[in-house]
């Protein structure tokens, strides 16, 4: 049945068939159900080169290859794969894991920080808003989507457990990287955000939509807390390495 509506992006089929299903060109492929999933460049591949990491297989896409990484651990295997920035992108490669196995993804990256917050601060989402395009096209329209709390979690306990000091969040999740308005940045600000993306809301709805749980653990990078000084700082660089070696404790609580 398609919800019909002015606005298409507010459109939504909740039955018909896909006709590209998300396995295409993976068909035989079978991952282990626990995913690392990291918008941290090139720190994922040299992570997978360290560990002695198999190439399982490789999301082709028309600008860049993503290889899919399976990393043993002393207790399990856990599939591994770099993000795409960008929530159609991002969502596109985490349905092809789903389909080949995963169910359970958490996912790190940086964010700008909306109020003021020092750079390297991780924080937990707890709830995205949806001001992006694709999570419309894998849960129907919404203002918010909420993170899988078991998967949250998990992410608590192992920080705790490293006393790493965290906020929990609302996070922005936003397709307009130079749209980020004064105006709108005080909106968000007033509606509880803290901070702002680009792909979790999106990450979170592909989830639910197949069936996996997923969260996702941010730390901050620019920010955009004085609207008059706009300050890139390092784009959180000094937590790549931190963040990606935290996800694989995560998995292990998952």
């Amino acid at each position: 049945m398609i919800y019909r509506n002015e606005y298409p992006i507010l459109e939504y089929d909740t039955a018909s068939a896909e006709i590209l299903k998300p396995d295409h060109n993976m068909e035989g492929i079978h991952l282990p159900e626990k995913c690392v999933y990291a918008f941290l460049g090139d720190t994922v591949d040299a992570y997978a080169q360290k560990h002695g990491a198999v190439c399982a297989d490789i999301l082709h896409t028309v600008t860049k290859d993503y290889p899919v990484y399976v990393v043993g651990t002393d207790s399990e295997s856990i599939t591994l794969c770099q993000a795409p920035l960008g929530a159609s992108a991002a969502a596109q490669n985490m349905d092809s894991l789903i389909a080949c196995g995963v169910k359970k993804i958490v996912c790190a990256g940086s964010c700008g920080a909306l109020i003021d917050l020092p750079e390297n601060e991780f924080l937990i989402p707890l709830r995205a808003i949806r001001d992006e395009g694709t999570s419309y096209h894998y849960l129907q329209p919404s203002r918010y989507v909420d993170m899988d709390p078991q998967v949250v979690r998990a992410i608590k306990k192992v920080l705790e457990e490293r006393h790493i000091s965290y906020s929990e969040c609302m996070t922005w999740t936003t397709d307009g990287f130079f749209r980020e308005t004064e105006d709108m940045v005080v909106y968000r600000r007033e509606e509880g955000c803290a901070v702002v993306e680009m792909e979790c809301a999106a990450l979170a709805a592909c989830a639910i939509k197949r069936g996996a749980q997923f969260g996702q653990l941010l730390f901050t990078a620019d920010t955009l807390a004085d609207a008059s000084r706009y300050d890139p700082r390092n784009w959180g660089a000094s937590s790549f390495e931190r963040a990606l070696a935290l996800l694989f404790e995560i998995t292990l609580e998952m």
